[in-house]
């Protein structure tokens, strides 16, 4: 199978072949710039989605989409699994040699693939994404899209690590955001897939496991990656369960033996950092449930943990306090002015 005619013609099993993976969730709104943005990419010769139980028509928005190249196949869970298991899914159906992944309510800027795929000699390699405030959306217009100049760089997982902890009053710009592509075959001699009992950081943790066995993830400045902003998603209104998970992902790949020198240092810190995220989350369940009297007993059974949870409860209020100030009661802040993940000089 061929990409569509009138395209530059791209064999699917070609080394610059790209299959599009999108996991989908309820997505019938957004599901359909999703896809054309990937399929009008010449060197895109699989886009797979998988609708992952949606009980929005989110299947029928998706072939909607169509281009009749008979690029896009469709792949229903009849009970919710989850990004991970979904992707995986969608990885064990393709057949591309580049894996890219998309998120349903995203979208990419034209000629992508021709900016990431120029430079060689990566196992996984991401560009640029801006930041899109959904409010923005109908008078999004591409070419607005600041260019930068690519400047290839390698990033290494001290840095990739340490840039997924959050700080706070920082505005959000981890670099678990990225969406790079990976190639198959990189993936397949290291046996690497997402954690399928992940619901939250799936993307890092499948990052750093290559990083920690030695991929060269290659980034550059061009933007190439639309990342829309929505106050209700999804990775905003996680479990504490997800948080637990997450931090127990870090210890398992802490005990494996795989990380040496600054890498098993920042992967250390980032644990330390998501445990004390769940600790305070537990705290404040147990509270909702159990007054709270019930939340200061669960602190003196887990003292280790009684640290993390001061400092988010202070923080907390500190955020209230200032919220109140700073802000009048039913006030909506205007959409914000495009913001990219990183900045660069620009393009010539």
């Amino acid at each position: 199978m061929t990409a569509q005619a009138g395209r530059k013609t791209i064999a699917k099993g070609s080394d610059d072949s790209v299959c599009v993976i999108i996991a989908a969730m309820n997505a019938a709104d957004t599901i359909g710039a999703a896809i054309a943005s990937a399929l009008r990419e010449e060197q895109v010769t699989e886009v797979i989605v998988v609708d992952d139980a949606s009980a929005d028509g989110t299947s029928e928005a998706a072939w909607a989409a169509d281009d009749g190249s008979g690029r896009l196949r469709i792949i229903r869970f009849d009970a919710n699994q989850g990004p991970a298991r979904a992707r995986n899914q969608a990885i064990a159906s393709s057949s591309a040699a580049l894996i890219s992944i998309l998120d349903a309510d995203d979208f990419f800027i034209p000629g992508r693939f021709t900016h990431l795929l120029a430079e060689k000699g990566w196992d996984l390699a991401a560009d640029n994404i801006v930041f899109v405030d959904q409010r923005r959306l109908g008078g999004f217009n591409a070419s607005s899209v600041e260019r930068f100049s690519p400047e290839p760089r390698l990033l290494d997982l001290p840095t990739f690590v340490e840039r997924n902890i959050s700080r706070r009053n920082r505005q959000r710009g981890e670099l678990g955001f990225l969406k790079p592509v990976m190639r198959r075959e990189f993936l397949e001699r290291h046996g690497l897939r997402y954690n399928e009992k992940l619901r939250l950081g799936e993307d890092y943790d499948l990052y750093t496991r290559a990083l920690a066995v030695g991929a060269r993830f290659q980034i550059i400045n061009n933007c190439g990656y639309g990342a829309v902003v929505r106050p209700d998603s999804l990775s905003g209104r996680h479990r504490t369960e997800d948080l637990r998970q997450l931090a127990e992902a870090d210890r398992a790949l802490l005990a494996s033996g795989v990380l040496s020198g600054e890498g098993l240092k920042a992967v250390r810190r980032h644990e330390r950092h998501i445990s004390g995220k769940y600790h305070h989350r537990q705290f404040l369940d147990t509270k909702a449930q159990q007054g709270i009297a019930g939340a200061l007993a669960h602190c003196l059974k887990h003292p280790s943990a009684i640290a993390p949870i001061a400092h988010g409860v202070f923080t907390d209020k500190l955020d209230g306090f200032l919220q109140r100030g700073g802000k009048k009661a039913g006030s909506v802040p205007a959409p914000a002015e495009l913001r990219y993940l990183f900045s660069g000089p620009a393009a010539e």
